[in-house]
């Protein structure tokens, strides 16, 4: 009775999705919405979030595309498994398989170096220029002039930005370039796995449950960062040491419950609130079901031709998981656009912002601006299709090292401050780096069958999408014949040198004359594509610039019209720090469907299989089927918790971000949103969207039970109460 009675209280819980907070809003941001902080439950003082170099802000990092936060003074890092797997993939063989097996370092001298270009960065300063980026713009000016010319006050203001060593500034737009801020962070260079389970915790379910609830994945892993001896950011090194972070978070080990405040600061990615419809709908009409069927290709060409097992396999395990993840978050996007009747929304918005601006001919402005924007979209998008199947006819690894290698013989002949971003002195060691990560994720006969199936797309795409250059640089024939293609393509990796990290390397400084003269057939192709490509470049460039002209207009009425409502404009998601709060709550996604807020160690029994990707290690399942749950269990719940929703508004980049509760403690990192939740990234919807995390407590109970972690918990601070 008392199971059945708790259960009854949850449904009635997340049957009311009123909580959820609307809001990915930037730290200056944050006194604007003060009050629904501190009436939300947070027991921290909201003005404290705005200074990124206190407490917590100063202890949440970014790894380049996920969120991580430092969990003890000796630079000990946590994220997301999925976040570190390209680490844990670089370092495994077939004979020491980590993403299989798990990696944890006996102590210091065994942790590896991640990836290369594993990067961690501490954000210390963000600086509004808006003024200083527009200062050289005028009416008169052309799209490819005014692209130029804000390119060149960005590059200026990085560099005086990075004229101090070990920092790394961009210039960020917000509001469709209404706003331009400058962002500095110290970039850790020196960055090593410390400990990640294997696949069968850290990625269980794989891309069965993946974007699903219930959900039982223990995704959680550690870097640390380290410096050189001088406390200064460093090229890894046998004398380098831990990074002493200002501010590390406690970890909870009493965790959250149903309805408790909770709070995420991250790095999301990109979001697509303030999309037009006629962007809108092109993408889901044309893009995303063209991107899903070409990219399962990829997945079973990869699949068909590299065995399970096998180090061709291993090599492509990323590129796998990445692909996985795409392919479902794009059709759940499909399916969420359709549910909630996206472009039907757009359609209505539009109607209202269109009528919010007639009722004042001092608005007429927004409108001019508006009608040539959403002009300019469809000539943009007329393009795309052509561009697509282009891409993806040339995206064989050794030849898009080749264009990179050209590309940069190219811009060396420019002073730097001219040089393309991507090509300047600073961007020379990522390159390097790029460089070397073929090695571990490139095999050539995987990479031959991708061509050929890439190729095959693109012959039978139509005339109209045929690149003529392309066609006459490869010998293409009017249709798609198998062993015409195979013949075409096998000379390529036959008479190739490029698949030698030493020669891409020695290629960085080689001249275009040097290239030119290069007997390989790939930088060979790349050198017959450049023209071609530099025309593409600058056409998207002359579009960009219109863009820019007209969208900040078209925001600035978005802002205008919303505060007349009373509400406060948060900007798209650009990969800057956000925060956005809410709580632990269930929901009901559709008729008949309840998800409980916790998903519990028993689950994991239940869905186990003994195969992949529901494989738990037979010690963990041991551990569970006698109840040693440690002092991690939930009394509510009577087990462990394992992972739990909240409303968060989240989307990708957060993965990794630190969930905190009400006094700032770490309960939780989130990895992942619902399937019915990802159109969120369009649209807004309080019934569906709902963020998942792995709870603190079953991190720890993993950590401490089954892998022997023990060192690394003495190591953090971890709390009860």
């Amino acid at each position: 009775m008392k199971r059945f009675a708790m259960a009854s209280v949850c449904l009635f819980a997340l049957s009311t999705p009123s909580h959820a907070v609307e809001g990915m809003f930037t730290p200056d941001q944050l006194p604007e919405i003060a009050d629904d902080l501190r009436e939300a439950g947070l027991e921290l003082d909201p003005s404290t979030l705005t200074d990124l170099t206190e407490f917590p802000m100063g202890a949440v990092v970014s790894l380049g595309g996920c969120t991580a936060s430092f969990v003890s003074p000796e630079g000990l890092v946590v994220s997301n498994h999925h976040c570190v797997r390209g680490s844990i993939q670089y370092n495994s063989t077939e004979e020491n398989n980590y993403l299989q097996d798990g990696f944890l370092a006996a102590d210091r001298t065994e942790e590896v170096p991640a990836s290369p270009g594993s990067r961690i960065y501490v954000t210390t300063e963000l600086t509004d220029v808006t003024e200083r980026v527009n200062a050289g713009l005028t009416s008169d000016m052309t799209g490819t002039e005014r692209y130029a010319a804000i390119e060149a006050a960005q590059k200026e203001i990085v560099a005086e930005c990075e004229e101090t060593e070990g920092y790394r500034c961009r210039v960020s737009s917000f509001f469709g370039g209404l706003q331009y801020k400058l962002i500095r962070q110290m970039e850790i260079r020196d960055v090593r796995l410390v400990y990640a389970p294997g696949d069968n915790i850290g990625k269980y379910g794989g891309d069965i449950d993946n974007w699903m609830w219930p959900r039982h994945t223990g995704d959680f892993g550690f870097y640390r960062a380290y410096v050189g001896p001088n406390g200064e950011p460093a090229e890894y090194s046998e004398d380098n040491v831990p990074y002493e972070p200002e501010h590390v978070l406690e970890v909870s080990a009493s965790g959250l419950d149903d309805g408790d405040f909770v709070m995420v600061a991250g790095y999301p990615g990109r979001t697509s609130r303030y999309v037009r419809l006629i962007d809108t709908a092109h993408t889901f009409d044309w893009y995303y079901p063209t991107w899903i069927e070409v990219s399962q290709a990829k997945v079973d060409t990869i699949m068909d031709t590299a065995t399970d097992g096998s180090d061709a396999r291993i090599r492509y395990e990323s590129s796998l998981a990445s692909l996985n993840n795409y392919i479902k978050n794009r059709g759940g996007q499909i399916e969420g656009a359709r549910r909630v009747g996206l472009t039907d929304l757009r359609a209505e918005r539009e109607a209202a912002l269109d009528a919010w601006i007639a009722a004042d001919p001092s608005r007429a402005h927004y409108g001019e601006a508006i009608a040539a924007l959403d002009a300019l979209s469809a000539e943009s998008n007329a393009s795309d299709e052509r561009d697509f199947w282009y891409n993806n006819a040339t995206s064989p690894a050794l030849l898009s090292a080749a264009q990179s290698l050209y590309r940069l013989a190219n811009e060396r002949e420019l002073p730097d401050a001219e040089r393309k971003s991507g090509y300047q002195d600073r961007d020379m060691t990522s390159f390097r780096q790029r460089m070397q990560r073929i090695d571990r994720r490139y095999d050539a006969g995987v990479d031959m069958a991708l061509w050929d199936r890439m190729l095959e797309f693109y012959m039978n795409a139509g005339e109209e999408n045929r690149t003529p250059v392309l066609d006459e640089a490869l010998g293409l024939g009017d249709t798609y014949d198998a062993a015409e293609i195979a013949a075409l393509l096998a000379p390529f990796y036959e008479g190739t040198t490029l698949d030698n990290a030493e020669t891409r390397f020695a290629l960085m400084d080689a001249s275009v004359e040097e290239l030119e003269a290069l007997d390989d057939p790939f930088m060979q192709l790349a050198i017959a594509l450049y023209d071609y490509e530099m025309e593409t470049e600058n056409r998207n460039n002359e579009i960009s610039g219109q863009t820019n002209a007209l969208r900040p207009a078209y925001m600035e009425a978005i802002i205008d019209w919303q505060r007349s409502e009373g509400i406060t404009t948060y900007p798209d998601a650009n990969s800057t720090l956000r925060i956005t709060h809410g709580s632990v709550l269930g929901g009901s996604p559709r008729d008949g469907m309840a998800y409980l807020p916790f998903t519990t160690l028993e689950g994991i029994l239940e869905k186990d299989t003994g195969e992949a990707p529901f494989d738990a290690p037979q010690a963990q399942l041991d551990l569970i089927e006698a109840g040693e749950y440690g002092p991690y269990a939930m009394e509510s719940l009577g087990s462990v918790p394992v992972n739990y929703l909240t409303d968060l508004d989240s989307t990708g980049g957060n993965s990794g971000s630190a969930t905190l509760n009400a006094q700032g403690q770490l309960v939780g990192l989130l990895f992942d949103g619902t399937i019915e939740s990802v159109n969120s990234d369009w649209h807004f919807d309080p019934r569906t969207t709902r963020s998942i995390h792995v709870d603190t407590r079953y991190m720890l109970w993993v950590m401490d039970y089954v892998s022997g972690a023990d060192y690394l918990i003495e190591e953090m601070n971890v709390v009860s109460e």
